[in-house]
């Protein structure tokens, strides 16, 4: 009994991991990695894509090494922040798309980088940025961000979100509750946001507001808020952002998940060991570790570690896990993995994007 009690908390403690890696294929420690941990899921970064086929079936050896379908993920926003601009053609960045005004080109935007991912072998796309275009983070965010107003976010987003949806890949809202007022980037520092709640449930959370019932997952920041929260903690281990606020205030059900815990955002609160944990003590479903192989298996272990001591925590691991593999079950595009990628579809797909981009500067002109 003992054997096969650990043996499901390990399961579960795994469903509850997406990690990222070095390499553009299933070498030794990856497969070791994957068959040890069995994460819900794998991002993949620049570093990780050389080409269509090469990249589906790094994707497709990913997912064969579990028997539970797979959030295969990449961060596909367009403009500075994409991954296939080397291999399938540049998109052009949220604001620059916005700008033209158009609702069919904002869905069109968020068609196309779907169809882009999926031909890869990709069925989950961090984003659209959710974030509010303000001065103070124009350096950080440049132009991931739609708009400075919340209610041109909201139309570009949803739009967006659409567009995905048709190509059978999954969106993620980010970065709740909002990064648009912060002056840091919190992959280097820990963002502090001055703004009293009352001002960012109008602005920053009117997003989260008119799209939570469209949102699949929703990635939470490493930034304080300490207007809202009287400490210096960031909003990915806070209970009240994401239980009081997020879930029940604004009564998001979908998955909610952390930002990279390698950032030194989060780390400035504590070690890989103890953001892990207090993550999914705050009410995180999933937490991404983006790079070092080390620190993914450090963060894994001390959650594993924490539920055999701690029966409370042990209960929100396993409440975790069962909201993740029943979202995995209902959810059709992870079930379904694509052909290997034509040229001619991916030369194709290529032609549309460079179409598209070429529409939105003749428009903005």
């Amino acid at each position: 009994m003992a054997k096969k009690t650990t043996h499901e908390l390990r399961y579960q403690v795994g469903q509850l991991l997406i990690f990222g890696f070095d390499g553009l294929a299933t070498d030794g420690p990856l497969l070791t990695a994957l068959g040890g941990l069995r994460p819900g899921g794998v991002v993949l970064f620049a570093r990780n894509i050389e080409t269509p086929r090469q990249t589906w079936e790094l994707l497709r050896d990913c997912q064969v090494t579990s028997g539970t379908p797979m959030f295969l993920c990449v961060d596909m926003e367009g403009g500075t922040v994409d991954r296939l601009k080397t291999v399938v053609a540049p998109a052009p960045a949220a604001e620059a798309v916005f700008t033209t005004g158009n609702l069919k080109l904002f869905r069109m935007h968020g068609n196309i980088i779907g169809l882009e991912t999926k031909a890869l072998g990709f069925n989950t796309d961090f984003a659209p940025v959710l974030d509010l275009g303000a001065d103070a983070s124009r350096a950080v965010l440049t132009s991931r961000t739609a708009s400075p107003d919340p209610a041109d976010v909201i139309r570009y987003a949803r739009e967006f979100l659409r567009g995905l949806k048709a190509a059978k890949v999954l969106g993620c809202g980010k970065h709740f509750p909002g990064l648009g007022e912060a002056a840091l980037d919190s992959h280097k520092d820990l963002p502090v946001v001055r703004k009293p709640f009352s001002k960012m449930w109008v602005d920053e959370l009117a997003p989260y507001r008119a799209l939570h019932a469209q949102l699949p997952l929703v990635m939470v920041a490493h930034a304080s808020y300490p207007a809202v929260m009287k400490d210096k903690l960031p909003a990915s281990l806070s209970r009240k952002w994401i239980q009081d606020i997020l879930r029940k205030k604004i009564g998001y059900k979908g998955l909610i998940i952390t930002d990279d815990l390698e950032m030194g955002g989060v780390l400035a609160a504590g070690s890989i060991e103890d953001v892990a944990v207090a993550t999914l003590r705050a009410g995180a479903d999933m937490f991404l570790v983006c790079h070092d192989h080390d620190l993914v298996w450090r963060a894994y272990e001390s959650v594993v570690r924490e539920a055999e001591r701690d029966r409370r925590f042990a209960a929100l691991v396993a409440q975790a896990a069962d909201r993740v593999l029943k979202f995995k079950k209902r959810t059709k595009t992870l079930h379904e993995f694509p052909a290997r990628p034509k040229a001619a579809v991916m030369q194709t797909l290529r032609a549309i994007m460079n179409d598209f981009s070429k529409i939105v500067e003749e428009i903005r002109a």
